[in-house]
Parts: structure tokens; C-alpha cells; sequence
């Protein structure tokens, strides 16, 4: 092929169940200059089969990354690319025929667009029903985000689109040095706000992030992530990821600890106020619960910088 426009990236680690919809997905796109790159992060299922299956399709390219961590597969996937704009899929999500042209679009009519993302759904296991203890919010935490049927011009980073349905463009991830790899799912350690902290660097260097409602993606809802369990551990990490955002950012100290402190209080208070709604009850107590997190890590990050500022 010839230097395609847009390189579509799915970065995969164990998911060999989805990732022949995601590819064919890709592959199926009403738009003709792409290339799709499938990043092998490590599996041990039948990731490469699954992409061999298909291989014999001229946009189709495999690549092989040992270290494991969803920011790590983001970077070499965009070092084995060279196009001008870059669309992440996650390895468990499908998206819709006109997903790289309106992403193509958006990028023409915006010379200053550097990170844009679309509408995700859910797709739900056959037989399955979204629980009743299940907030819009925490549905967030499986993918869902919808700002609407208009573009929007994102100024909030808490707003920024979601990491299975990204772009962004070449010359801003190297401004930036990449996908931060502090930040990031890393296998079973589910760290996160990578996207958001891409966000605050663009808007802070003078660059745009977009929702692109006609940019769809359905994202599938894998059976373990049904249980309170996984919420609560979801919350965890989110915090953990918060605090480590804040240390990059020069946010962190012991200011940390009023703060975490007073979200987790306002958590349970509102746990305990939604007493008769489920979902708002549930949601609240993840929040509370993911500050124990927030706080276990800048505790640990505050002892951490004491040890190495100490006379040897």
C-alpha cells in the first residue's frame, strides 16, 4: 500500500473472542485510504491466529509488543505507522462503516484538531439486562458515552471521548512524547485517565478535542464486568490513576489528602441519601470506595518522595 491517511490501530491482550468483529469492522469501512494494525500485547490465546485468518487482506498488518500495558501498545503502534492521523478501536468493539470518514472529515476541516472520538453504545450479552444497581454513570465505566447528536468542541478534559473509540493526530503525540506510561491499563491493573491527561496537555498547548457523534463504536460488555465486584475495583484503580495523574501534573502533596478525604465522605453521605435508588446508591459508594484508593497511593507517593529527599 501506498502511505495510507489514516493508520486504525486496535491494540489486543487476550481477547481472542472479540477481536475478529473488531477487525472485521475495520476492514469493512466505507473509506479507502487505511491501513488496520493489530498489536499483539503479549497474548496467550489465539490472537495471532485470529489475525492470520484474515491476513491475507492487503490493509491487514500484525505486530508483536512483549511489554505489557495498554499505553506501551498504544506508542509502538504508533512508531510502526506513519500516518498522518491515528484511530484507536479497542480489541472488543465494532464500529460503524462510516467510523474513518467521519474521523477523516473532522481532521481536514481542522488543522488544529488534535484528539477526536465518538458515540459509544453498549452491546449486552445475549440474555442479559443492564442491572438495576447499574447508574449512567458507572454504564461510563463499560464504554457508554454520548454527548449528543451535534459536534461538540470539548473544553472540559473530563468530557474527553473514550480510549476505545480514539483518534488523534501524529504531529500532537509526538509534541507530547506519546501515551504516558504511567497511565494506562496494565493486564489486570486497571489504571485509566490516560485519555483525560492527553486532553489537558491539548487544550493547554492550544489544540482542539472533538465528539464526533456520526464517529460510532459499539463496545461489547464482557460477562465479568456484571458484578459490583468489578465496579468496585474499576472505582480502585480510578482513583489510583487520579492520584498518579495529579503527581505528573504537579497537583500532588499532602493538599491530597483534604481532598480525598472529603470525597470519600461525600460519597458515603449520598450513598446513604440514595438509600432507595440502587444505582445512585451503588454509584456513590464506588465513588467513595475508589477514594480509598486515591488516598492509599498519595500516601504512598508522599513517603515515596520523603525516602528519596532524605540525606544518604
Amino acid at each position: 500500500m501506498s502511505d495510507p491517511k489514516i493508520s486504525a490501530i486496535i491494540c489486543t491482550h487476550n481477547r481472542d473472542a472479540y477481536l475478529g468483529a473488531a477487525i472485521d469492522s475495520l476492514l469493512a469501512q466505507d473509506f479507502d485510504d487505511f491501513e488496520v494494525v493489530v498489536v499483539d500485547n503479549a497474548s496467550t490465546d489465539r490472537t495471532r491466529r485470529v489475525v492470520e485468518e484474515r491476513s491475507p487482506h492487503p490493509r491487514l498488518r500484525y505486530v508483536w509488543e512483549p511489554n505489557v500495558g495498554l499505553s506501551i501498545a498504544r506508542n509502538t503502534g504508533a512508531t510502526e505507522t506513519i500516518s498522518p492521523i491515528i484511530a484507536y478501536l479497542d480489541d472488543d468493539a465494532v464500529a460503524s462503516p462510516t467510523w474513518l470518514s467521519t474521523i477523516d472529515r473532522a481532521y481536514q476541516n481542522c488543522e488544529r484538531l488534535a484528539v477526536a472520538g465518538g458515540k459509544v453504545t453498549l452491546l449486552w450479552p445475549e440474555g442479559i439486562r443492564p442491572p438495576e444497581w447499574l447508574s449512567r454513570g458507572l454504564a461510563g465505566n463499560l464504554g457508554a458515552y454520548d454527548l449528543g447528536d451535534k459536534l461538540v468542541d470539548i473544553q472540559a478534559p473530563g468530557l474527553t471521548p473514550r480510549g476505545l473509540n480514539y483518534s488523534i493526530r501524529r504531529t500532537f503525540l509526538e509534541e507530547i512524547g506519546g501515551f504516558d506510561t504511567n497511565l494506562g491499563r496494565v493486564g489486570k491493573r486497571l489504571l485509566s485517565n490516560e485519555e483525560l491527561f492527553v486532553t489537558e496537555k491539548a487544550l493547554e498547548l492550544g489544540w482542539q478535542v472533538a465528539y464526533l457523534p456520526d464517529a460510532q463504536v459499539a463496545h461489547n460488555v464482557s460477562p465479568e464486568r456484571l458484578h459490583r465486584s468489578w465496579f468496585l475495583q474499576r472505582g480502585w484503580w480510578q482513583g489510583i490513576s487520579e492520584c498518579y495523574r495529579e503527581q505528573l501534573t504537579g497537583q500532588a502533596g499532602w493538599q491530597q489528602l483534604p481532598r480525598g478525604g472529603e470525597r470519600m465522605i461525600r460519597g458515603l453521605y449520598n450513598g446513604f441519601k440514595y438509600i432507595t435508588d440502587p444505582a445512585l446508591r451503588f454509584d456513590n459508594l464506588v465513588y467513595a470506595y475508589g477514594q480509598i484508593g486515591y488516598l492509599g497511593a498519595a500516601i504512598g507517593g508522599m513517603l515515596s518522595t520523603s525516602r528519596s529527599t532524605k540525606p544518604s
